[in-house]
């Protein structure tokens, strides 16, 4: 197993930008705002050929008694029950503060080896930077800028040097990436966590808890998968703070990077024009996908009913897709949901051979020929695969340009019945080949 670093300390101290530094990433988002990352985040770091974990966490507060800051600290008691090393990071420009002396007394108390860093120290002399933080009683104190990376090498070579080396073999590349998507407040994050079976993502009652994209690997009915819970998206004009705006664009990212996508849909509010933009845009990016409709278990019979016509109304065009009626909170409907997951993977990256593929075409004009355009009518030669994750096919022939929307859906309707291609959107371009009796002047 890679070993796991946890990256603690009080909010603003750069633990974001020193994750990102780590994973060479940009995966957390930071910004001159205390308090941006609130789950635990996971990341892969290298240094020296030795890969390992590092989680980001949200600012630590020993003291907090309720509401988010509570949350967020039993986020980060919960990375360091898993922590094989912790990084305590502190602020060199602000110096030793009482919250981080609060930190230390609770990190003694942890039977986890801690390394003691000093952020932010660039052009600092680092013997007096360092010199306060002795206090804490947690060993020697490192000096480092996590902006400019400086001391990060060393420090990670050292932190590791001790560490069993990783002798996992490779990832399979094919682990399903699932990205968890939808409006403010449907339960992404309760579902992320029924599916983990721990309280990994802060799930609280109110929009917005989730500002990042959290990516998190687990396992289901013995397969692997990495699972990303993302930040509801709200309409364009109540996307207000700076910080929102960073976590929308995470969210789409997210969707591009993913394999799979579970939009979440909350059954006991109105199915809104936002679901379906958000369903749209996952369509446009070519993602495979499967409906959650969650907190289906308030509802009874007429209200099932209505929800189910608004559901046809508002989301009729992702009927490539199943659609499951689940309860994230009572981890009702979770099994169907994942197969509903595996097969639109299985749908997203199949191979489609070639042959195949031409004599399925060749049959499909035969009982149905495209319609004429002008003095001509197309001509379909052969078929072949152009890509996965979404499939595209690729047709040539001649006066291609010149089929119809309705006969392109008449195609991808014989392909997807051939292939079962549930769950993913299917692509068709058609492709002209010169004619070789023609030549130019």
């Amino acid at each position: 197993m890679k070993p796991t670093i946890v990256l603690v300390g009080r909010p603003n101290v750069g633990k974001s930008t020193f994750f990102n530094r780590l994973t060479r990433s940009r995966d957390a988002i930071v910004a001159d705002v205390p308090g941006l990352t609130r789950d635990r985040h996971y990341g892969e770091g290298r240094v020296g050929g030795r890969p390992y974990l590092i989680v980001d966490t949200g600012g630590l507060d020993p003291i907090a008694k309720d509401g988010m800051l509570l949350e967020m600290a039993k986020q980060t008691r919960l990375a360091l029950a898993e922590a094989d090393r912790v990084l305590f990071l502190v602020d060199g420009r602000e110096g030793l503060t009482p919250q981080d002396q609060r930190i230390a007394t609770m990190l003694r108390t942890l039977s986890k080896p801690i390394r003691l860093v000093v952020n932010k120290a660039e052009g600092m002399n680092r013997a007096i930077v360092t010199a306060e933080f002795y206090e804490l009683g947690l060993g020697d104190p490192v000096a480092v800028s996590a902006a400019h990376g400086d001391g990060i090498t060393v420090l990670m070579e050292d932190v590791l040097s001790d560490l069993p080396v990783d002798d996992d073999l490779p990832q399979d590349n094919r682990v399903p990436r699932i990205a968890v998507v939808g409006r403010p407040n449907v339960g992404k994050s309760t579902l992320v966590n029924a599916l983990l079976g721990e309280e990994r993502m802060i799930a609280f009652d109110r929009p917005g808890t989730t500002r990042d994209a959290i990516e998190v690997e687990f396992r289901h009915g013995g397969k692997r998968y990495l699972l990303v819970d993302t930040a509801g998206l709200r309409r364009k004009g109540r996307v207000f703070e700076g910080v929102e705006k960073f976590s929308v664009i995470k969210t789409l990212q997210a969707i591009d990077r993913a394999n799979v996508a579970i939009l979440v849909v909350d059954a006991q509010t109105e199915i809104a024009d936002q679901d379906a933009h958000l369903a749209g845009f996952i369509v446009e990016r070519g993602r495979a996908l499967t409906v959650a409709v969650n907190k289906w278990d308030g509802l009874e019979g007429y209200a099932r009913d209505q929800v189910k016509r608004a559901l046809e109304r508002k989301l009729g065009f992702l009927n490539f897709g199943r659609m499951h009626f689940v309860s994230a909170r009572d981890h009702v409907g979770l099994q169907p949901l994942m197969a509903s997951v595996d097969e639109a993977f299985a749908a997203a990256m199949v191979k489609l051979p070639t042959p195949r593929l031409t004599r399925l075409l060749q049959d499909a004009v035969i009982k149905q020929a495209p319609p004429r355009s002008g003095y001509t009518r197309p001509k379909m030669r052969y078929a072949h695969q152009g890509g996965s994750n979404p499939p595209v096919i690729i047709i040539h022939g001649t006066a291609l340009q010149s089929v119809s929307d309705t006969y392109r859906r008449y195609l991808e309707g014989i392909f997807r019945r051939a292939f079962d291609l549930h769950g993913t959107p299917l692509r068709i371009e058609f492709r002209v080949g010169r004619n070789p009796f023609v030549h130019a002047d």
